[in-house]
């Protein structure tokens, strides 16, 4: 268990940083340097799957391949999480900053925003910034673009693959992996996808240096993040935290008074029931997240929670895959049949064996995240799924 108290960081949207001068001095190390003080920092994907970004970097750079893509996932549709419009929208230099260095490394002429479908009243501010960042570029002498492409608001192109797709032209449906993107990304070249604020951290670890980042956080989570904090709690926001927190910490800084649930990582990630808050940690060591923190005290029904859920599940699954398409159904079907009393109480193991089929044989991340939150909930709230 960590030995502090919640920590609030400042790092992301530190005003004092000059973004220009950070890019110029970055670029001119070379592409071992940067990738060495990536890697050092032990930095992993913010978007909620944890991958080391540095490893990432350094796979795609090692592809012969002469045609390479960096690609900023914009995509923000997990359901709570709000903060990488937060970043696009005050600290837009950073992350095109976080891309060029990442180009450097890999050897990438051309790099793509893939931006949220409902955040196309971002478009014209950013690509404002493009046009000053285009500028720095071409007086430093670096061959670097970056180009704005527009989802069309599928939950599923959040999925790396599936989001090439779609950058393609093509129907938003995940690829099977083997290969990944580091060997066949967009256009089957070699390509870096990175969430919005994993770029934005790259961009400030060169900045601030390995050594000051790796003193946030814990041995498994190193540094900061931000976290979308909606719900029963009065002071709903985005705040920077120290990764490694407790749960307890969390709650007793942004709940009410009266928490008794906390959604950790959206619709996709894990309830935690109050029994449990001083047990667990928010970060990969523990129960892991992509930014969302969603508060639920007494008066909220776990039943209603988990029907929301499932309903955005089957909303948004692409149907390429029947675990996932027949599933979401069933999940969904049963769980009402239960509350209605046209199944017995029993019918929720059937349920959640359905769910973890789900997760072992769904194609993409999507069926295979149903079961996270489907057995959080109903494991500590079966009673509210029946009464």
């Amino acid at each position: 268990m960590p030995d502090k108290k919640l920590k609030r960081v400042d790092i992301i949207f530190n005003e004092d940083c000059n973004c220009n001068e950070v890019l110029t001095n970055s670029l001119k190390k070379s592409k071992d340097e940067i990738l060495k003080e990536i890697l050092d920092s032990g930095l992993r994907g913010r978007g909620g799957a944890g991958f080391p970004t540095g490893l990432k970097w350094k796979f795609a750079s090692q592809e012969a391949e002469k045609e390479k893509y960096v690609v900023c996932n914009a995509d923000e549709g997990e359901p709570g999480t709000f903060k990488d419009r937060e970043i696009l929208t005050r600290v837009p230099l950073k992350v095109f900053g976080g891309m060029a260095i990442c180009a450097k490394v890999i050897g990438a002429k051309q790099g793509y925003v893939y931006l949220r479908g409902e955040y196309q009243f971002l478009k014209a501010d950013l690509e404002k910034s493009l046009e000053e960042f285009h500028a720095v570029l071409k007086d430093i002498g670096f061959d670097f673009q970056i180009k704005i492409t527009m989802g069309a608001g599928a939950y599923i192109c959040g999925e790396e693959s599936a989001l090439f797709e779609s950058m393609e032209g093509n129907r938003g449906e995940p690829r099977n992996k083997p290969p990944y993107p580091t060997v066949s990304g967009f256009r089957n070249k070699p390509t870096v996808i990175n969430n919005v604020e994993t770029l934005v951290d790259s961009f400030m670890i060169c900045r601030i240096g390995s050594q000051k980042f790796m003193e946030l956080g814990t041995t498994d989570s190193r540094g900061s993040k931000l976290f979308s904090i909606s719900g029963d709690t009065p002071i709903a926001g985005i705040y920077e935290l120290e990764l490694g927190m407790a749960l307890e910490d969390f709650v007793e800084e942004f709940g009410d008074g009266d928490t008794k649930a906390v959604q950790v990582g959206g619709a996709s990630g894990f309830c935690v029931p109050r029994k449990k808050f001083k047990e667990t940690i928010i970060g990969f060591e523990g129960v892991p997240t992509g930014g969302s923190m969603m508060l639920f005290n007494s008066s909220r029904s776990m039943y209603n929670v988990l029907k929301n859920y499932v309903e955005f599940f089957e909303e948004e699954s692409c149907g390429q895959c029947t675990p996932c398409r027949v599933g979401c159904q069933q999940l969904k079907k049963g769980i009402e049949a239960i509350k209605k009393g046209e199944k017995s109480a029993s019918y929720l193991k059937t349920l959640q064996k359905l769910a973890e089929t789900m997760k072992v044989s769904s194609k993409c991340g999507l069926g295979q995240s149903v079961a996270n939150s489907f057995s959080s909930i109903v494991d500590n709230f079966k009673e509210e799924m029946i009464y």
